[in-house]
């Protein structure tokens, strides 16, 4: 049983205001494993103002790129050395299988740390240019306290998603992680104070709902980047609107991986299946519409009905595992409610559809895969967020990007096949924010969000920091040297 509390504000552990406490539990075992202090209005004010100190006064946001990359890289190394108990704590807290949890919960969160600790080092945060009138000097500011809300998905990759440009742009952060997974949250802030993060650099407070939305409202927060439902985008992007307040949003998706007709489906098919349902289909880059073409229809649906049967359903902390529990009993009760639509609608469950047998206890659904569904159906629209996948038949290539580009929803995709540039050309029709040919990718130089209702802005790569930073132009005398004058 982990227990926590007290909140990190300011480089402190500090008492909360409150007295009401978030139970932790467990995904496998609905068994309390953690609590944590459940924030107040006070508190948040506390954690804001913490960060704004550290920002207006205090030495992070005017050290030089590489000092703060030298401490970013110790904060990589400080989670590195315990990947397997952070990893391990999320996969208790969310039911994430350990194998994906260690590299794409944890490690991948380092990965993402020390690109943009180089990128830091390398960035041209001043820049001289020629202008039509006269010299101007370019500079790129970081543009204030960021606040970060994150989901219980991937909790600590989504985190670094956000501190890492913030930190390397020079930004200050309070970080409000989600209700049922908290923990890993207090852990990084151990590894930060351990790796000498100036005070009020990275401030933590658990909260519910109306707490995160007092963050993403306060005059002290300069910019939000939130990972989560659509619908939640929404409400934080109005009141980012009304408080002209920059914002990044990552969202929902309902990708499509379109299978053409030259694929080799004995050996692609099981490679597609884990893109759709990993984190037991709890990832909103998951391929959860499958097109396939009539002519291998059926050959299709038998090849991913054989996937996921050699799929094991069972405890998240086994490396054996690849299909584990779902967050919460809630999370259960909606995909469940999905499965009935979708039944109800005329589609044909051709393998899974209900619980597994032997689990008694845990919110686990067998991983299922829907056949002879059209794209209108509810359960090819919305986003169930859990292991369950839809086959939808096309004719023709053009109607196979008709069909992934009806979606409100515009995040990843695929396609599958062995003509490569034939691929690239679908890859350029469909209307997403990434892109794969025959698998499913996240380069971290690269920008990734989403077309559509999938989001605003852009996280990764280069493009990733510009939304932590504020353009300003210097205007200099006529003959002035502009470039003797940058300074990064």
């Amino acid at each position: 049983m982990r227990v926590q509390d007290r909140f990190f504000i300011g480089g402190e552990w500090v008492e909360p205001e409150g007295t009401a406490t978030i139970e932790v539990t467990a995904a496998a075992t609905e068994e309390p494993i953690g609590r944590v202090p459940d924030g107040t209005e006070a508190d948040m004010d506390r954690a804001v103002a913490a960060a704004r100190e550290a920002f207006d006064r205090g030495p992070w946001p005017r050290m030089p790129a590489s000092e703060r990359a030298d401490i970013m890289a110790r904060i990589s190394q400080g989670l590195q050395a315990r990947m397997q108990e952070i990893g391990e704590t999320i996969s208790a807290e969310n039911g994430s299988p350990i194998s994906w949890s260690v590299m794409a919960q944890v490690f991948a969160s380092t990965m993402v740390i020390d690109y943009y600790a180089d990128l830091a080092r390398s960035y041209a945060f001043e820049e001289s240019r020629v202008g039509v009138l006269g010299p101007v000097i370019v500079r790129r500011e970081p543009i204030g306290v960021a606040g970060a809300i994150v989901p219980w998905n991937v909790p600590l990759f989504t985190t670094a998603l956000k501190l890492g440009p913030a930190f390397a742009a020079g930004c200050t952060m309070v970080l409000k992680p989600s209700s049922e997974t908290p923990l890993d949250a207090y852990m990084l802030a151990e590894v930060a104070l351990e790796a000498g993060l100036p005070p009020g650099v990275l401030n933590v407070v658990s909260a519910g709902r109306k707490i995160g939305e007092h963050l993403v409202a306060h005059p002290g927060v300069d910019k939000i980047g939130f990972t989560g439902s659509t619908s939640a985008g929404r409400r934080i992007a109005s009141i980012c609107g009304e408080k002209l307040k920059k914002v990044t949003l990552e969202l929902g998706g309902k990708s499509a991986a379109i299978v053409l007709d030259d694929a080799d489906i004995s050996t692609a098919m099981p490679a597609l299946l884990p893109n759709s349902l990993m984190n037991n289909g709890q990832a909103c880059v998951a391929q959860s519409r499958i097109l396939a073409p009539r002519s291998i229809y059926a050959e299709v649906v038998e090849a991913l009905v054989a996937a996921a049967q050699a799929m094991k359903v069972g405890d998240p902390l086994d490396p054996e595992t690849s299909i584990g529990p779902l967050v919460a009993e809630r999370q259960r009760t909606s995909v469940e409610r999905y499965i009935a639509i979708g039944r109800d609608e005329g589609a044909r469950v051709a393998v899974g559809g209900g619980r597994p047998k032997g689990f008694d206890r845990g919110w686990y659904v067998e991983p299922t895969v829907f056949a002879d569904v059209d794209n209108q159906m509810r359960v090819a629209q919305e986003e169930i967020f859990g292991p369950v996948v839809v086959v939808i038949p096309y004719d023709g290539v053009d109607d196979a990007i008709a069909i992934a580009n009806d979606s409100e929803y515009g995040l990843a995709g695929s396609v599958w096949t062995t003509d490569i540039p034939r691929g690239i050309d679908v890859a350029r029709q469909v209307r997403t924010g990434t892109y794969t040919l025959n698998g499913l990718s996240m380069d971290f130089a690269a920008p990734f969000g989403g077309y559509k209702s999938s989001g605003l802005g852009r996280e990764l790569g280069p493009e990733g920091l510009h939304h932590y930073m504020e353009d300003k132009s210097i205007y200099l005398p006529a003959g002035f040297d502009a470039a003797a004058a940058v300074r990064n």
